[in-house]
C-alpha cells in the first residue's frame, strides 16, 4: 500500500480530475439562478450535486474501485471537489448579483462625465475639456501643421456638463470643425473630461461651400457694412440682376484694422487704471464678428454658372443685400412674450416625486404649457435629439426628462418648484 503523502497526492489529483465538471456546474446555476430570481442557491443544495456529478463521473472514469474506496485519497477527493462546487458557486452567485439585469449598446453608450470635474457656475453644471496625448492625424488626409497641432494641443473647451459623453463628443467636433476649418475631426471623450483628438487639415474650404452646378466669382465693389459670409445678395450689372450667396468679403479698412500692430502692455499698465475700462482704447487685431466694416473692397459670390461670364465683364457693378425675412423662431418667442409669458428650460427630478410620473402639476402652475419633452430611452430609438413638440396630456412628465415650458412668471416658478427639485 502506497505511503500517506502518496496517497494525499493521488487525492489531490483525482479530486482536481473529477471536481471540474462539478464546479462548472455549480457556477453555472449559481449564476443563473441568481441574476433571474435573485435568489442564492443554497450551499447544501450543491454539495449534493456535486457529489453527485462527481459519483456519476467517476463511475465512467473507472475510479470507484474497492481499492480506492477504503484509502485515504478518496476523502481527499471528495473535499477538494466540494471545494471547487463551492468555490466556483460562491463566484457565480456574486457575477449573477452584480451584472446589470438590463444591458443595451444605448445604455453603455450614454455614459456620463464624472461628478469629481463638473464645475458649477451658479446653478448651471459646466466642465472643462482638454486633450490628452498627442493630436493625432486622421487616415487619408495630410499630416497637421505643427501651428495648428499646438493650437489643438493647447485648446480648452467648456460644455455642458448635463449632456452624455456621446453628445458632448459632437459638439466638441462641430466647434473644433467651426473654430479650426477642419475638413474631418473625431474626438473620443472619457468620464474624466479628457478629449482624443484626431483631426483633418483644412482643404478646400471655399470649394466645399459651393453647391453644384455653381461657381465662385470675385469682384470689385462697394461692400455694405455688415455684410458676412452666407448673405444674400444681388449684383446689378447694366439692366441685369444676378443673385448669389457670399462666400467670402473683404475691404480696405479691414486690411488697415488687420495691419495695425498692438502695443505690449506692462504689469504697470495693468495697475495704473483710473477705475474705468482699461480696454476702452485698445485697438482691435480682429474683429469681433464675421461681418465687414463696409466701403471699397471684393467679394466672392456663388453664382450659377451662365452668371459668371456676365460678372466678369462688367466694369462696375452694384450689390445688394437681399432680405431673408424674419425668423420664425423670433416670431414665436416675440408673440409668447406680448402675452406676458415666459419661456423656461428645465430637468424633471426625482425629489417629492418618489419616482412617479410628474402628471399633476400644482394647482398654481396649471397656465404652464410643456412645449417640448426630450427623454432618453428607447422612444428616441438612441438619437442625440429626441425633442417631442407638443407632447399633450398622454406624456406625462417623468424624472430626468428635459422640457421647454411656456407661462407667465410666476406660475413658472411654481411648476418648477414643483417637479424640478
Amino acid at each position: 500500500m502506497p505511503s500517506l503523502p502518496v496517497e494525499l497526492l493521488l487525492g489531490l489529483y483525482l479530486g482536481l480530475l473529477t471536481g471540474i465538471v462539478p464546479a462548472f456546474v455549480a457556477g453555472s446555476l449559481g449564476f443563473l439562478v441568481r441574476y433571474f430570481t435573485g435568489v442564492t442557491l443554497p450551499g447544501f443544495g450543491v454539495v449534493v450535486l456535486a457529489l453527485s456529478i462527481a459519483s456519476v463521473q467517476g463511475g465512467l472514469l473507472g475510479l470507484v474501485e474497492p481499492t480506492i474506496a477504503q484509502s485515504p485519497r478518496l476523502l481527499v477527493a471528495v473535499l477538494v471537489v466540494l471545494m471547487l462546487a463551492l468555490y466556483a458557486h460562491n463566484q457565480g452567485d456574486k457575477l449573477g448579483a452584480e451584472l446589470p439585469r438590463r444591458l443595451s449598446l444605448t445604455s453603455i453608450r450614454q455614459r456620463t462625465l464624472s461628478a469629481d470635474v463638473v464645475e458649477l457656475v451658479g446653478s448651471v453644471g459646466q466642465v472643462t475639456v482638454r486633450p490628452t496625448g498627442e493630436i493625432r492625424d486622421m487616415e487619408g488626409y495630410p499630416p497637421l501643421s505643427p501651428d495648428l497641432r499646438g493650437r489643438l494641443k493647447a485648446g480648452s473647451w467648456r460644455l455642458p456638463a448635463d449632456l452624455p459623453l456621446s453628445e458632448l463628443e459632437a459638439r466638441l467636433e462641430e466647434r473644433l470643425r467651426t473654430e479650426h476649418d477642419l475638413a474631418d475631426v473625431d474626438v473620443t471623450l472619457d468620464e474624466r473630461a479628457r478629449a482624443t483628438i484626431a483631426a483633418a487639415p483644412p482643404s478646400g474650404s471655399l470649394s466645399r461651400r459651393l453647391s453644384t452646378g455653381h461657381r465662385a466669382v470675385s469682384v470689385a465693389t462697394v461692400v455694405p457694412t455688415g455684410l458676412a459670409r452666407g448673405d444674400e445678395v444681388t449684383a446689378r450689372v447694366g439692366d441685369r440682376s444676378i443673385t448669389g450667396t457670399v462666400l467670402s468679403v473683404r475691404t480696405e479698412i479691414d486690411d488697415e484694422r488687420a495691419a495695425v500692430p498692438v502695443p505690449e502692455k506692462s504689469p504697470d499698465d495693468e495697475l495704473a487704471t483710473d477705475g474705468g475700462d482699461p480696454t476702452a482704447d485698445a485697438i482691435p487685431t480682429s474683429r469681433p464678428t464675421t461681418a465687414t466694416a463696409g466701403g471699397p473692397g471684393r467679394v466672392t459670390i456663388a453664382v450659377a454658372r451662365r452668371d459668371v461670364e456676365p460678372l466678369l465683364e462688367a466694369e462696375s457693378l452694384g450689390l445688394v443685400v437681399r432680405s431673408r425675412g424674419t425668423s420664425r423662431e423670433f416670431e414665436a418667442f416675440a408673440l409668447l412674450k406680448r402675452e406676458g409669458y415666459a419661456v423656461r428650460r428645465l430637468t424633471v427630478g426625482t425629489g417629492g416625486t418618489d419616482g412617479e410620473t410628474a402628471d399633476e402639476p400644482p394647482t398654481s402652475a396649471t397656465a404652464v404649457r410643456v412645449l417640448a419633452v426630450r427623454r432618453q430611452g428607447s422612444e428616441t430609438g438612441g438619437r442625440r435629439h429626441g425633442w417631442v413638440f407638443g407632447p399633450g396630456i398622454e406624456r406625462p412628465l417623468e424624472a430626468g426628462d428635459e422640457a421647454f415650458v411656456a407661462g407667465p412668471d410666476d406660475a413658472i416658478d411654481a411648476f418648477v418648484e414643483a417637479v424640478a427639485r
